[in-house]
């Protein structure tokens, strides 16, 4: 690919997360509905009534046993198959086609975490693979990775009936393997997408919208909530918000931050 098909393409991904253009004046920087230059590399600062989340590293269900019994690929097998044909809620006996694991490098630097699985995740058993999964692979792309060099898993193995939002006692059973996934993983940071993800991992009933534009420490890694993808299908001026996240995201891999 040559360079102007290269640019062609990153701006066609940019454009597509929220961006609507460059400039090189700077008028066209503070033309009404922009922030400053200076505001966009800034990470929103959460809302100071917001409760703080809980201490990430507080005890937590038990990790299956066979997560500790190798190590990268193995350890992931390993973890997948004491999950097994999962029955332990009642998500099994309520329409679900089969389990829908996780996919990726487990020895990713970035790993994302989603709510659960839906109807084409469903179907095909990887996680994020229907139009919110090609937003998400877009979003990947647009920090110079793909997703073959990141860990996807969600909270919930199994799909809701008609979508629903998981409950308590489903949380419960699943996020001890999504646990397992993470300390298997060891990513350098975790996306958490969209509300459930990131109640699941920070312990906080704060919304996301006030728990985004800061980063957390979490077993290990830096953990950095933005919105759901599907969120942004519906919701696309959220997009920009996200597109910060994300470049929060890249800095700290590359450790600039």
């Amino acid at each position: 690919m040559d360079d102007r098909s290269q640019l062609a393409r990153h701006l066609q991904l940019f454009e597509e997360l929220g961006a609507d253009g460059v400039s090189r004046n700077p008028a066209w920087r503070r033309r009404p509905g922009r922030l400053p230059f200076d505001a966009l590399e800034t990470p929103a600062t959460p809302d100071a009534a917001a409760p703080e989340p809980a201490t990430p590293d507080a005890p937590r269900p038990a990790a299956p046993r066979a997560a500790t019994a190798t190590s990268g690929t193995g350890a992931m097998q390993a973890i997948r198959d004491e999950l097994g044909d999962c029955t332990r809620c009642k998500l099994h006996g309520l329409g679900r086609r089969q389990i829908v694991f996780g996919v990726g490098s487990p020895d990713a630097e970035l790993m994302f975490v989603g709510e659960a699985p839906g109807r084409d995740e469903d179907l095909q058993g990887y996680p994020f693979v229907g139009r919110a999964g090609q937003l998400l692979t877009k979003i990947i792309e647009a920090i110079d990775l793909t997703r073959d060099e990141v860990y996807i898993a969600n909270v919930i193995k199994c799909r809701p009936p008609e979508n629903r939002n998981p409950e308590p006692d489903e949380v419960a059973s699943c996020e001890p393997f999504l646990f397992a996934q993470i300390d298997v993983v060891k990513p350098k940071v975790i996306v958490a997408l969209g509300t459930f993800a990131v109640r699941t991992l920070l312990q906080s009933d704060a919304p996301i919208s006030r728990l985004r534009g800061k980063v957390y420490d979490y077993r290990g890694a830096k953990l950095v909530p933005t919105f759901h993808p599907a969120y942004l299908l519906r919701s696309p001026e959220k997009k920009r918000e996200t597109w910060e996240d994300m470049k929060k995201v890249r800095a700290l891999l590359r450790g600039e931050e």
